[in-house]
């Protein structure tokens, strides 16, 4: 049993009262005493080095001297185990040393022994390993292991390790074969592996007021069905995942914080379960919590998650993963909550997400997400419904100064309802590129953009839905929005109850019945009403394609000879100098055209066209007619539009603005790009703003695509010489500057008796006055809407005209089509 003898001496008491055995003894070596010691005694060693081998079985009590500056009691052989308990033993105040890196230094084999302020400092297998039903109390013990592992539980064993330090150059606690332990106010750090390590069905896991910190690789791994219940934990300073589950693990993690992690601060995978209670997330370099695969869920309740120092969302959801987040709170993050693919769920419940640089929930790849009383506060974009089959349910939610509130695009449909927008910078809804939804009881204040903007291609409800303050108008819509009961505080109300319109038609000018039972609100015939249209002031058509506006395949009119396109922009109302510049241009490049085909040389003319002007006044109507001169002229293969802005163009992370650009570039090839509000890429204190990457990606794609795409950009004239001013690879790309002035009030006058014939209806006896004293008191300001606002106004005599029609008992045809004075809705502040 001993390998050499003791340098130390060993101090034997007995405590049982046979007369046969001396009270007390003196052994050179602790062998010795174990050899005639009974359960009971007490062995108490002196100051020394002891290189044997302790195996002790009885239930005896061995302890070190009880004062340290007598110097350490050490157990050092030169190989093998140098503790072993078999026995339900007291042992203290030891220094145990292992050299034999292919056993622990302590083994515990059976019993329920208690260790007590042992000093492992080994080179070992394990710093203190327990097995076959071991069961031991260790408490106020230290742990240093450079070779191995610093606890390691296994085989059915278990324990309670309480106050105890652990180093280790693999993992710092590994518990596995159903092995069962308790952690109590331990502290773990500087382990090679894992600092808790928790592997195999049955094997388990409770601790309390621990630390693991400094780890090289994961603080806490869970796999292969192990389980977990972390309370008043502290991870931080790992070089991997703060807390890593995986194939079925569960885990509750509470009053914990989880903090300075480089990657994921807790990662979910393969039907792994966390349940996160009042814990703190914070600083971490990837994702706060990712949760991925089918299965694999995270349940979190009044937790806090933030402080990115990466540029990835805080919460990912993925792969048929389902998460829930209730009464927490994210803030000063990238992102806030991603959640794509197919099967894919996210419940975020009574939360608060706030400093957001990109996106506060995401939804993409038909993942759904349902958000319930929450509140959204400076961010980037509040909920975006990215692509088709995304989608879920909003309701209660208040998102305030963002620059879009709730994006929809590329036919995601969700469900909105009874949600606030407050102080958008873009949008408080802003519906593009096919996307859908339904919009009820939603309100949008204080808008610098628009109140509700759906783009054409679009199919949203809008129920009683309200904006006021909005700069650039509060119901932005094109066909196929139906509007109910919605209100502002325009001059005009937003629009009339209307049925979807085909998206085969762009401006479509059949009238449709209100809905209801066939009869007016007075009891009179159903009057037919004007559906929307479009805020571009060109004279209403069918669309060619129903992707006109950028959907898949958006054809416009690629048959029709240029003539009769020019003739169609000439039939615009007003824009003179506009029709002007756009002949100028088309004949400089069809003679161009016509001197290559003759073998001349041709001047090289830039197709490239900046266009600026307020809203309404036809730009992007131009645009599109523009794109179908240059396809008639074989100049451009197809001549379709895709219209874009910021939010379609700038990503939430690193390297995504780049590939949403060319994705857009990809979508126009063959036709015009159309880039509305093009200075929103550089805003002015944009400092690390994204903006930057698209222009740059945008000027390449110019240059590498010359021929394949003509580009416009377009926006306020001030704010465009700025952009070009400060970006001038930008501007020397493109041929000329157009201008869209403001309408004057004859030309708006002549946009609303154009409308009138459209519909069949007739502007009665002063109604022209009426309108151009209407259009000449009308305020204009940056709200001031152009084409937008004499179509609304005619809109709003129609509606007011069906009021007072409806009174009539049996209206004649004229009464039923003329329109009077008295049918001019009242300026803003009038009585």
């Amino acid at each position: 049993m001993a390998e050499g003898m003791a340098e130390g001496s060993v101090h034997l008491t007995h405590t049982g009262t046979s007369r046969w055995r001396r009270r007390t003894a003196v052994y050179s070596s602790v062998a010795e005493a174990l050899a005639v010691a009974a359960d009971g005694d007490v062995l108490v060693l002196a100051p020394g080095i002891y290189r044997e081998n302790l195996v002790i079985e009885q239930s005896v009590v061995v302890r070190g001297p009880s004062s340290p500056e007598a110097g350490p009691a050490r157990i050092a052989p030169e190989d093998g185990v140098p503790l072993t308990v078999r026995g339900s033993a007291t042992v203290s105040r030891l220094r145990v040393e292992g050299q034999d890196a292919t056993v622990p230094a302590v083994l515990v084999e059976s019993g329920t022994p208690e260790l007590g302020e042992l000093w492992v400092k080994t080179s070992s297998a394990a710093g203190i390993a327990v097995r076959g039903g071991g069961r031991p109390t260790v408490r106020g013990c230290s742990v240093d292991n450079p070779a191995g592992t610093g606890i390691a539980v296994a085989d059915r064993a278990g324990g309670l390790f309480e106050d105890c330090e652990i180093t280790a150059g693999q993992q710092g606690v590994a518990v596995q074969g159903a092995a069962h332990l308790r952690l109590e106010g331990c502290r773990v750090e500087r382990a090679g592996g894992a600092g808790l390590s928790v592997t195999g069905e049955g094997s388990a896991v409770d601790a309390a007021r621990c630390t693991f910190r400094g780890i090289r690789g994961a603080g806490v791994r869970l796999a292969e069905r192990a389980t977990a219940h972390l309370g008043e934990c502290d991870i931080s300073g790992t070089t991997g995942d703060g807390i890593a589950l995986e194939s079925d693990a569960v885990l509750t993690l509470s009053d914990s914080r989880v903090h300075q992690i480089p990657e994921n601060a807790l990662a979910l995978r393969s039907r792994s379960v966390l349940t996160l209670v009042r814990s703190t997330v914070r600083s971490f370099g990837r994702n706060g919590l990712s949760v991925w695969d089918p299965g694999t869920r995270v349940d979190a309740h009044h937790c806090e998650i933030g402080d990115s120092t990466g540029s990835y969302p805080a919460v990912w959801v993925s792969d048929g993963a389902a998460a829930v987040l209730e009464a927490c709170t994210l803030r000063q993050v990238p992102d806030a909550l991603c959640v794509l693919d197919a099967g894919s769920r996210a419940d975020l419940v009574d939360s608060e997400v706030s400093r957001v640089r990109g996106s506060a929930v995401s939804v993409s790849g038909g993942a759904l997400v349902r958000m319930d009383a929450c509140r959204v506060r400076e961010a980037g974009t509040g909920v975006w419904f990215r692509d088709p089959e995304s989608g879920g349910t909003v309701t209660g939610t208040s998102i305030d100064e963002v620059t879009t509130g709730v994006l929809v695009s590329k036919g995601a449909d969700p469900v909105v309802t009874d949600c606030t927008v407050t102080a958008p910078a873009e949008a408080g809804v802003y519906v593009s590129a096919g996307g859908r939804g339904v919009f009820r009881d939603c309100r949008v204040s204080g808008s610098r953009g628009y109140g509700f903007h759906v783009t054409e291609g679009c199919r949203v409800s809008l129920d009683r839905c309200r904006a006021e303050r909005a700069s650039r108008g509060a119901f932005v819509t094109a066909s196929g929005t139906v509007l109910s009961d919605c209100r502002s505080d325009e001059p005009v109300p937003p629009g009339v109850p209307v049925a979807p319109v085909s998206p085969a038609v762009s401006g479509t000018v059949t009238g449709t019945a209100r809905p209801g039972s066939g009869t007016a609100a007075g009891g009179g015939p159903a009057l037919l009403l004007p559906d929307p249209v479009l805020p571009d002031p060109a004279p209403l058509r069918p669309a060619a394609d129903p992707a006109a506006d950028g959907g898949p395949g958006g054809g416009a009119d690629p048959g029709r000879p240029a003539e009769e396109v020019l003739a169609e922009l000439d039939s615009l109302v007003g824009l003179e100098s506009v029709k002007r510049e756009v002949r100028s241009l088309i004949n400089m490049i069809e003679v161009g055209r016509r001197r290559q085909a003759a073998g001349l040389k041709a001047a090289s003319v830039r197709r490239h066209l900046v266009f600026t002007g307020s809203p309404g006044t036809g730009k992007t109507t131009v645009a599109r007619l523009y794109g179908e001169i240059l396809a008639a002229l074989k100049v451009l293969e197809r001549g379709h539009l895709v219209e874009v802005s910021r939010v379609d163009l700038v990503g939430e992370h690193i390297g995504s603005t780049a590939i949403r650009t060319q994705e857009a570039f990809e979508r126009a090839r063959g036709g015009v790009l159309f880039i509305d509000e093009a200075y929103a890429l550089a805003p002015e204190d944009g400092g690390r703003d994204f903006g930057r990457e698209a222009i740059d990606t945008l000027v390449k794609l110019m240059e590498d695509h010359r021929d394949a795409v003509v580009v416009i950009v377009a926006g306020y004239t001030d704010e465009m010489a700025r952009f070009l001013a400060v970006n001038p690879g930008v501007a020397s790309r493109f041929s000329r500057t157009i201008t869209f002035g403001d309408y004057l009030p004859d030309e708006l006058l002549s946009i609303v008796r154009q409308q009138a014939a459209d519909h069949e209806y007739t502007l009665g006896e002063g109604a022209e006055e009426a309108l151009l004293k209407h259009f000449t008191a009308l305020p204009r300001g940056p709200s001031f809407g152009n084409g937008r606002t004499a179509r609304q106004t005619f809109e709003a005599m129609v509606e007011r005209h069906a009021g007072r029609v409806a009174r009539l008992p049996d209206p004649s045809t004229e009464e039923l089509t003329l329109l009077y004075p008295e049918d001019l809705p009242p300026l803003s502040g009038a009585d």
